[in-house]
């Protein structure tokens, strides 16, 4: 996976490359689906939610340019792939999830992986994790049609987000980046992701 879907195509942060080689992806599937598990495409995990392709999970983490000391919150749990991966680099993770039984199960394999340097609970995702903000890097694994404004909020200065940004067919990436107190907005690749449910994304 790591030699033919990341190297090859331009995933280079050895930080990112290390986790993703690192964290046992199979786990994160159920049973039926772990042939299948290291393959180059999304795959479901109920709740009409996916794991991400490996390449864009990649994709995503290195476009935060993580240092390892970071505190970064993730938006939309899911199977906890991308958690555990951000988790492998960065000091603190914290996920949020709006499905029970999706984060139950996350909950399960971060337990079983030793990873407890992650901390989850169930909410609206769009409105961030104030709490514990203010967040170094946040990512969020859904899409929506405008960065949630509470996210921008709790985004510490400096810090970046990465969020896909469109209708609910296709999106576009977009990293927006905090520094000196401007923010400045760079699109990246477009992207096809479920969609980001809350009340500063789309309705149930």
């Amino acid at each position: 996976m790591v030699q033919d879907q990341l190297l090859a195509r331009d995933i280079h942060d050895p930080r990112t490359l290390a986790a993703m080689t690192e964290v046992p992806r199979h786990w994160f599937v159920d049973d039926a689906m772990q042939g299948r598990a290291y393959g180059d495409h999304p795959l479901p995990v109920g709740g009409g939610q996916t794991i991400s392709q490996p390449y864009i999970v990649a994709y995503m983490t290195q476009a935060l340019a993580l240092k390892g000391n970071e505190k970064v919150l993730e938006i939309g749990t899911g199977s906890g792939y991308q958690a555990a991966v951000l988790s492998r680099i960065c000091s603190q993770v914290f996920t949020v999830e709006r499905i029970n039984s999706l984060l139950a199960g996350a909950r399960r394999v971060f337990d079983r992986l030793r990873y407890f340097n992650i901390r989850s609970k169930l909410d609206d995702g769009t409105l961030g994790w104030a709490e514990f903000g203010l967040f170094d890097a946040i990512i969020v694994t859904a899409g929506g049609p405008v960065i949630p404004e509470p996210l921008i909020a709790q985004l510490a200065d400096p810090g970046r987000l990465i969020i896909p940004v469109g209708d609910q067919h296709e999106q576009v990436l977009q990293v927006l980046e905090k520094k000196e107190g401007k923010v400045q907005t760079t699109l990246l690749a477009g992207v096809r992701f479920v969609d980001l449910v809350g009340e500063y994304g789309w309705n149930k």
